[in-house]
């Protein structure tokens, strides 16, 4: 079988790494923006996080050969109205970090009570080839905003993400654990059953889903 290239439009490389780790056993080359010196920021115009994918997506397979992956995804946390949600990555700007989002994120939160404390993670993926959209897809996970972060795995939100289920916070979750249940690990089932039929051959099932 001959192998595409699938470019994964993202310059986060904890994404990089997760979506890659997911999609290994596919017949695809997987490389990032980095690997092919384009890693230039589309401007992410959107409204929502499946336009902003779509944007992305659209944008660089009209730049690209291959298959393109984009994504999109973020933090919507009820008491705060939705917020940071499309503005997760840059909650903190100026020069916004992991752990400057993780602090605003608290200091916004701090008194509330647990069970006003509800969120989810939302993850918005398109798949793209030379201007077209192929395939999108969406997965999404409820939980609350910790009190405090726990656990140094994971990127962005992790640490203070709380999985009532496993009673953890998504920063304590191996990084396969956490694609059984994540919402990029949900909208990534969804994606990859696509590119299965799309290139033609069978390949192994990966991260099962817990709880549906």
């Amino acid at each position: 079988m001959i192998r595409k290239k699938l470019v994964l439009a993202t310059s986060n490389q904890g994404k990089f790494r997760e979506i890659k780790d997911y999609l290994a056993d596919l017949p695809v080359d997987i490389i990032s923006l980095d690997e092919l010196s384009a890693a230039e920021d589309v401007e992410e115009k959107g409204k929502t996080f499946s336009e902003n994918a779509r944007l992305k997506s659209l944008t660089w397979s009209r730049k690209l050969d291959g298959l393109i992956l984009a994504e999109d995804s973020g933090l919507e946390v009820e008491h705060l109205g939705g917020k940071p949600g499309i503005f997760s990555a840059r909650f903190s700007a100026p020069r916004p970090t992991d752990e400057k989002n993780i602090r605003k994120v608290l200091r916004l939160m701090a008194g509330v009570p647990w069970n006003k404390r509800r969120a989810r993670f939302v993850s918005c993926l398109v798949l793209a080839q030379k201007g077209k959209v192929l395939k999108e897809a969406r997965g999404e996970v409820r939980g609350f905003v910790a009190f405090k972060k726990k656990g140094n795995r994971g990127f962005g939100y992790d640490p203070i993400f709380y999985y009532p289920r496993w009673r953890k916070n998504f920063g304590e979750l191996d990084p396969r654990e956490k694609n059984k249940v994540s919402h990029r690990g949900r909208a990534l089932r969804k994606m990859k059953a696509f590119l299965v039929a799309f290139l033609g051959g069978p390949t192994k099932a990966k991260g099962k889903e817990e709880g549906g």
